[in-house]
């Protein structure tokens, strides 16, 4: 991360195109071919700062209380990952801000940053294919249309951007007995009366756009902020915004089952 945060540092001053990748290699302490062994080019090189909003953005999804609807935790991801504060600092926005507009001017460095998102939208699925098999997940899926954001944004006491995820484990492997005519989604337990594990959900199709559509909804948000001078607080900022973003998508099929 030092070498992304060395990166960052030079394009901001001094510009992209004035930054070679050596000037990035000496500022992070690293001989040029140590860079090298890290990233084919310079504009690569701030990838990890990309990566790591996006991650902690998805991460947040995924450790939102169970009891949460699909739209409910990524409000409540919002909340905890989009706001100054709450694991970013609003000096950090101001960085990000500078890093997406310079991935609008420059062609290169606009490719990274697509290719972190796409890798985001990637885990999202995961995440909430993970959220769609647990327990409870068709109810809450089901009131999804009628959920709001009021909870969510009063709940002050939901788990942090840092904090340990609350998402379930992977299921346990079945039995040499087990009966593969049962429901692919529930996985056997040797007690009748113990809860089902579940297996996580497939990657469907829909599942994958689900995570696109809630990618672009963060991502576009964060964009329009960066490209305005808009504090990072307030109904402009990028947390404001995103949120209006995924409110406009509550009545959307998140299980793709209707």
């Amino acid at each position: 991360m030092e070498i992304a945060r060395a990166a960052a540092a030079l394009f901001a001053h001094r510009g992209l195109r004035a930054t070679r990748a050596e000037d990035i290699a000496r500022a992070a302490g690293i001989a040029p071919r140590t860079f090298y062994r890290y990233f084919a080019t310079k504009e690569e090189a701030v990838a990890p700062l990309y990566a790591a909003g996006a991650q902690r953005w998805a991460e947040a999804v995924r450790a939102a209380p169970a009891s949460l609807t699909v739209p409910e935790a990524l409000e409540h991801a919002v909340h905890h990952t989009l706001t100054p504060g709450s694991g970013v600092s609003a000096a950090s926005w101001e960085w990000a801000r500078t890093l997406i507009r310079l991935a609008e001017t420059s062609p290169a460095l606009r490719k990274v940053w697509a290719e972190v998102c796409q890798t985001s939208e990637g885990a999202l699925a995961e995440i909430l294919a993970a959220r769609l098999s647990s327990p409870g997940a068709v109810g809450a899926v089901g009131a999804a249309g009628a959920a709001g954001a009021g909870g969510v944004a009063g709940s002050s006491g939901g788990v942090g951007t840092t904090g340990s995820s609350g998402a379930a484990g992977p299921a346990e492997p079945a039995g040499e007995g087990a009966d593969n005519v049962a429901s692919p989604s529930e996985a056997p337990t040797s007690d009748p009366s113990a809860t089902p594990v579940l297996a996580p959900a497939a990657i469907t199709p829909h599942l994958r756009f689900a995570a696109a559509v809630a990618g672009a909804a963060v991502r576009v948000a964060v964009e329009c902020w960066a490209a305005a001078t808009s504090a990072p607080v307030g109904p402009d900022g990028p947390a404001a915004l995103a949120l209006r973003n995924l409110r406009a998508l509550r009545a959307f099929e998140w299980s793709g089952e209707n």
